[in-house]
C-alpha cells in the first residue's frame, strides 16, 4: 500500500513538473523569438518553481507527519501570495530604461502570468492552466500584429545638433517637423564640445510612421545639420 502511495505520488508530481515545463517553455519560446532577454528557459525555471512551490501545500499532509490535525494550521493561498511576491523582483530585473524609453513591460507581464500558470499546474488544475496559457500565447503572439493595426500616436525623443554658426531657429525647426506631421512636446537646449556645437533634445509624436522616413530624408539634405538622433519610445 506504502509503495502504491510513494509510486501515485511520484508519478503525480512528475506530471505537474512536466506540465509545467512545457508551458513555460512555450511562452519563453515567443519570448525568445521576439529577442528578449527573459526567454525560454527562464519562463521555463518560472514555471516549474512555482508548480513546486504549490506542491508543497497540495501535499502537506505527507510532510507534516503525525502531527495532530488540530495542531496544524495552514492556508494555502499565502504560498501563492508569496510566489507572486517574489516574481515581481524578477520581474523588475527585465525592465529597463533607455533614454525616455521603457523596456521589458511585456516580458515582465509574461513572467508574472507564467508564475501564476505555474501555481495552477502544482495543485493540477491542468484545464484553466492551459486554457490562461493559450490565450497568453495569443495575446504575446497574435495580439502583436492586431496592435500593429490599431491607430496610434508614435512618439520619440529627437537630437538635432549643428555647429555654433549655423544654428536654425527653434520656430524654423518647429516649422520643419510640423511640416512633416510632428508635434512637438518638449524642448530642450545645451552647447556641448567647448561651446561649439548647440544641441536641440525634443520629444516628438507623430500619427504616421511614414513621418520618420520623410523627416530623415529631409535632414540628410540639410548641410548645417552636423549629427541628428531619432529614438522611438515604445516597449
Amino acid at each position: 500500500m506504502l509503495s502504491y502511495m510513494i509510486e501515485h505520488l511520484a508519478s503525480e508530481v512528475t506530471l505537474h513538473l512536466f506540465a509545467a515545463l512545457v508551458i513555460g517553455g512555450l511562452i519563453g519560446m515567443e519570448r525568445t523569438f521576439s529577442g528578449r532577454p527573459a526567454g525560454f528557459r527562464t519562463h521555463v525555471l518560472v514555471c516549474m518553481a512555482s508548480a513546486l512551490l504549490m506542491m508543497i501545500t497540495v501535499y502537506q499532509p505527507l510532510w507534516l507527519g503525525t502531527l495532530p490535525l488540530e495542531m496544524v494550521r495552514t492556508d494555502p493561498t499565502r504560498m501563492a501570495q508569496g510566489i507572486m511576491t517574489g516574481i515581481g523582483f524578477l520581474g523588475a530585473g527585465v525592465i529597463f530604461k533607455e533614454g525616455l524609453t521603457v523596456r521589458g513591460l511585456t516580458t515582465a507581464a509574461s513572467i508574472w502570468i507564467t508564475a501564476a500558470i505555474g501555481t495552477l499546474l502544482g495543485i493540477g488544475f491542468y484545464m484553466p492552466a492551459i486554457v490562461a496559457a493559450a490565450l497568453t500565447l495569443v495575446t504575446l503572439s497574435m495580439l502583436r500584429l492586431i496592435e500593429g493595426w490599431l491607430p496610434s500616436r508614435h512618439h520619440a525623443e529627437h537630437t538635432l545638433r549643428f555647429s555654433r554658426e549655423q544654428v536654425l531657429p527653434e520656430q524654423q525647426v518647429r516649422d520643419l517637423l510640423e511640416h512633416y506631421g510632428f508635434h512637438v512636446l518638449k524642448v530642450g537646449y545645451s552647447l556641448t564640445q567647448g561651446g561649439e556645437v548647440f544641441e536641440y533634445r525634443m520629444v516628438v509624436r507623430a500619427i504616421e510612421p511614414a513621418s520618420f522616413q520623410r523627416l530623415v530624408r529631409e535632414l540628410l539634405s540639410k548641410p548645417e545639420v552636423l549629427e541628428f538622433r531619432i529614438s522611438l519610445m515604445a516597449d
